[in-house]
């Protein structure tokens, strides 16, 4: 089976401070900009912005709470990620055991040339 692979998403996780977001707020459950930003290393602003990221390619969404919006991760958008990242690490793994292969090949095929010219 073949997992399309959604760029803007990717290109929306690729931030660390974006991860992080979201590690807490599947760990959270929600959060706000301003709680966000108290676990992180960035403004609330920066948190506001990283989370419109987020919120474009519908990994997280927005409900009002008070003056603020809280956000929850999208478990069904979340879900396809991860999907697709282990499609990627599956084709990756195929892919280095394709050339560990070869280079083994090679490496048999060097010995026995270093074998047969020693005899």
């Amino acid at each position: 089976m073949t997992v399309a692979i959604d760029d803007d998403l990717w290109s929306a996780v690729g931030d660390p401070t974006r991860r992080r977001m979201l590690d807490l707020l599947l760990t959270g459950g929600a959060g706000t900009a301003t709680s966000l930003s108290e676990q992180l290393p960035v403004t609330r602003q920066a948190v506001a912005k990283h989370l419109g990221v987020l919120d474009r390619v519908g990994l997280v969404h927005a409900t009002p709470y008070g003056r603020e919006k809280r956000y929850h991760v999208d478990d069904e958008q979340f879900g396809r990620a991860v999907e697709q990242l282990s499609a990627v690490g599956a084709a990756w793994d195929a892919r280095l055991n394709r050339i560990r292969r070869i280079a083994e090949a090679i490496q048999r095929s060097q010995d026995e040339q270093t074998d047969n010219g020693e005899r």
